[in-house]
């Protein structure tokens, strides 16, 4: 039996598996396993075996192409510019394989319809603009802080989940597919930087719809964006303290307010020319002297906990419940077995109820 090439090296990848380490697994070469991903070789069945009990798929999924790849004009990383492309790899990986349990689930349940506005803005009066009907397009105001940036996204029909092996050197990462997926790794908790992460990505997915990001130009699109839409210009301008210095205590008050990082707050007063550049750079000195660069003050406060997704957690219990088998059943569907649909979809799977459960029904599909 053939497989194709490419299912077997995005299997690889989301497992974060470099070819010598699937060999070693499999008891393979990495010439060999080369081949079998360029579609030079096809592998005996005991191999075959070995490579779906590794990877966590079956042999439907070895042998049957996805039927939509992930173009890199759709994916957009928040992170160091600079990351390892195995990194990147791997993150691509496991969003494509997310992005098909979505649609799989979605065969069950209804989710939210996708509401995110396609707005194109390039200069800093345009991010601004964009930010702003962003925030009128869901109903958010303009006076006042966002209560949940995660119900934010997921009412807007995004599926957001948390991908907690990522490097350090990913902040989030998102697709712009038919239904948006936001992934954010769970290293920071911090409210604050999890809110600016969402916002950041739902810049791209705003703004850079069919361009391809990752450059310093996009990024900083983004982070203005970010900025712009947790705390709206005219609010800003009428609540940040003025003066020849800094008010900390004060700026704290609008942290603990506005769920916005102090350090992101003197970007965005910066930006809007409240802050002089001598300002600013004796701000980050700040910050950096009293060791706040990546951990500040009130992080850890009780009064910014961190948001949890709402939407998948919640669409995977549904179907377990109504699906014979439940959610492992419906993994099965598209080829993945329990422990890769837990890794792609970042949560631990519930038991299935008992077959004899009068609560468990079988389902006709939405088509």
């Amino acid at each position: 039996m053939e497989i194709a090439g490419e299912q077997l090296r995005l299997a690889r990848l989301a497992h974060g598996y470099s070819l010598e380490a699937l060999g070693e697994k499999v008891g393979a070469s990495r010439q060999y396993l080369h081949l079998l991903e360029t579609d030079a070789r096809t592998p005996a069945r005991d191999l075959r075996l070995a490579l779906c009990d590794v990877l966590g798929v079956t042999e439907d999924f070895l042998t049957t192409p996805i039927r939509s790849t992930v173009r890199p004009e759709q994916c957009h990383f928040r992170g160091h510019i600079t990351r390892p492309a195995s990194v990147t790899s791997q993150v691509l990986a496991r969003g494509t394989m997310l992005d098909k349990l979505v649609a799989e689930l979605e065969k069950y349940v209804d989710l939210p319809d996708v509401s995110f506005p396609d707005i194109s803005a390039s200069d800093n009066e345009g991010i601004e603009i964009a930010a702003e009907k962003a925030r009128m397009h869901w109903g958010l105001g303009l006076d006042g802080p966002i209560v949940s940036m995660m119900r934010v996204v997921e009412n807007a029909g995004a599926v957001v989940s948390y991908f907690g092996d990522l490097s350090e050197r990913v902040d989030a990462f998102s697709m712009d597919r038919r239904r948006p997926i936001l992934v954010r790794s769970s290293l920071k908790e911090s409210l604050c930087r999890q809110r600016f992460d969402f916002a950041h990505e739902v810049g791209h997915l705003i703004m850079h719809r069919g361009v391809q990001t990752g450059d310093r130009e996009t990024e900083n699109q983004a982070h203005r964006f970010a900025g712009a839409f947790l705390f709206p210009r005219a609010a800003f301008l009428r609540e940040f303290p003025r003066g020849k210095y800094i008010d900390w205590i004060a700026l704290a008050r609008l942290k603990l307010r506005w769920k916005v990082s102090m350090r992101a707050m003197v970007k965005r007063a910066y930006d809007l020319r409240i802050l002089s550049a001598a300002q600013y750079r004796t701000a980050n000195i700040h910050f950096a002297k009293t060791g706040q660069t990546k951990h500040e003050k009130y992080d850890d406060d009780s009064r910014l906990p961190v948001e949890q997704p709402e939407l998948l957690p919640m669409t995977l219990e549904s179907v377990n419940g109504i699906v014979h088998g439940g959610v492992v059943s419906v993994g099965h569907e598209i080829g993945l077995t329990k422990n890769t649909v837990e890794l792609v979809s970042g949560f631990q799977l519930p038991n299935p109820p008992l077959p004899n459960d009068p609560k468990v029904v079988r389902l006709p599909r939405n088509r």
